[in-house]
């Protein structure tokens, strides 16, 4: 694991001594860790949502039934053999 130094203002480090006491961290880095894996989530569902947004936006869209899913899949298999 990789190490990384932060300086902090008193303020911000007696607020995150805080909320590592308050929330059971173990340690301050701990509690940055999981700021920064919710941070990641945040712009993969960004990413998720403005995917969505184009896909809405591209254009006239198509029925979706068991017979397209049937062809879907038998595409599918033939592309793996």
């Amino acid at each position: 694991m990789s190490t990384m130094n932060v300086s902090l203002p008193n303020s911000l480090k007696d607020f995150v001594d805080d909320r590592v006491r308050k929330d059971g961290y173990s340690t301050s880095s701990e509690y940055v860790r999981e700021l920064i894996r919710a941070d990641q989530l945040r712009q993969a569902e960004q990413q998720l949502v403005a995917m969505l947004r184009a896909g809405i936006e591209s254009g006239e869209g198509i029925p979706i039934t068991k017979s397209y899913w049937v062809r879907k899949r038998k595409a599918l298999r033939r592309g793996r053999a």
